[in-house]
């Protein structure tokens, strides 16, 4: 049983139906044995980018978790405080949140985010 954590674009990708989700991911999302996660974080980023109009995602992000079965993952000072000092170089909070929760939660973070791979100690689907 694996514990998987999608980044943003994965779970958009995803309440789309985007061609862009891999069936790697699709095999292992769906897989009964494994649970998916979906982190506040990824709210506080749709949200973000919708008020600066970097990204157009018109749906509720607490709802479609719920329908599609997800699993919420609130964020908490051990994550925050893992983020803040995690030795990697990468500037993006929300990036760095979302890894500081893959290795705190002991989950697979899944990516298509090649920079998120080199972080240190996260594993990624």
């Amino acid at each position: 049983m694996s514990r998987l954590l999608l980044d943003t674009h994965v779970f958009i990708w995803w309440a789309r139906a985007d061609s862009k989700i891999l069936a790697s991911w699709v095999e292992e999302i769906l897989d009964e044995g494994n649970s998916v996660h979906v982190s506040a974080v990824t709210a506080f980023e749709i949200e973000t980018k919708k008020r600066i109009k970097n990204i157009d995602f018109d749906d509720d992000v607490a709802k479609v978790v719920s329908e599609f079965g997800f699993e919420q993952l609130s964020m908490t000072m051990v994550h925050a405080s893992a983020a803040g000092a995690l030795d990697w170089g990468h500037r993006d909070p929300f990036d760095r949140l979302l890894v500081a929760q893959a290795i705190a939660n002991d989950m697979v973070l899944v990516t298509a985010d090649d920079s998120i791979k080199s972080a240190p100690g996260v594993r990624v689907l």
